[in-house]
């Protein structure tokens, strides 16, 4: 039937199809549940009754002014910082490893194992290190004389740096590769014209490796910022919040008030909010660093 038509019906068709589709996918899988949350977020929903009671700005007034929901996002503040660590250790790792060094493929992928393993099996894994008693970390420091009954995940001063250390751990290799790409689309002959100009290893890097790469690290600040605010499966499985909510984060709020509480009208006013949160401090990210860059 698609071969009558005119070859100018039937590319408006087939592009019109191509276009669609996606579009369709788009609408169903992330702009209606968005809207879907916007709208349970002025309701008081129980995630089980066939009404939805319209109670207004309520769930909003109620994130703001309790302490104990909106008071658990200073505990994203350690992931945050130790993202920031993070890259600047994997641009280190980067510039070593695109280097003529001997084994570096085995290195490279030794740094970047981390990465594909599951989050959950991670958790589980690192759970036996930082155990008070019998954990592998304590057992080195006691060997060591530097003291072996730390409780890593039970002092509230420190337990979220301790979790995040594990998100160091697990995903400074993938942005290690993501840096050690853009070093690579680096034509080497601008180095080496730099070296017959004098400029040491310090200088190339400000002026030749930090400007071509900023557009890299500021994708990779984007994914440690909305990383650093979404955390959730590590506190889940290896302290569930714990000391008293010392490492609950704001997912962690947000699942326990739907799944647990069964308020899943203040959950959306969350979530919302986190939304929210995001976009405004992605908005200053992109702003300092686009003047920076300029």
């Amino acid at each position: 039937m698609l071969s009558r038509l005119s070859f100018q019906k039937q590319r408006l068709i087939i592009i019109t199809s191509f276009v669609a589709i996606p579009l369709i996918l788009l609408l169903m899988f992330a702009y209606y549940p968005t809207f879907e949350l916007f709208h349970l977020s002025f309701t008081n929903w129980d995630g089980l009754s066939p009404t939805k009671d319209w109670i207004g700005w309520d769930n909003y007034k109620e994130v703001f002014t309790d302490s104990e929901i909106f008071g658990v996002f200073p505990h994203n503040f350690a992931y945050f910082a130790v993202g920031i660590v993070q890259n600047i250790a994997a641009i280190y790792f980067a510039i070593i490893l695109n280097s003529k060094l001997k084994g570096k493929y085995f290195f490279r992928l030794l740094l970047f194992l981390p990465y594909i393993l599951n989050g959950v099996a991670v958790a589980y894994l690192f759970g036996y290190v930082f155990d008070t008693t019998q954990g592998s970390l304590n057992s080195l420091l006691g060997a060591i004389g530097l003291g072996s009954e730390t409780s890593w995940l039970g002092s509230e001063g420190f337990v979220n740096y301790t979790l995040a250390s594990i998100g160091f751990w697990r995903f400074m290799g993938f942005n290690m590769v993501i840096y050690l790409a853009a070093l690579q689309s680096i034509p080497g002959d601008i180095y080496e014209a730099a070296s017959i100009d004098g400029a040491n290893g310090w200088k190339q890097f400000l002026h030749i490796t930090l400007p071509n790469i900023y557009k890299i690290i500021e994708l990779n600040l984007f994914l440690t910022v909305t990383g650093a605010l979404e955390v959730f499966d590590l506190p889940f499985v290896l302290t569930n919040g714990g000391p008293a909510g010392a490492s609950e984060t704001f997912v962690m709020k947000i699942v326990s008030t739907a799944f647990q509480f069964n308020n899943y009208g203040l959950a959306s006013a969350m979530s919302v909010v986190l939304l929210v949160f995001v976009v405004v401090v992605l908005g200053i990210q992109r702003f300092l660093l686009s003047k920076g860059g300029k």
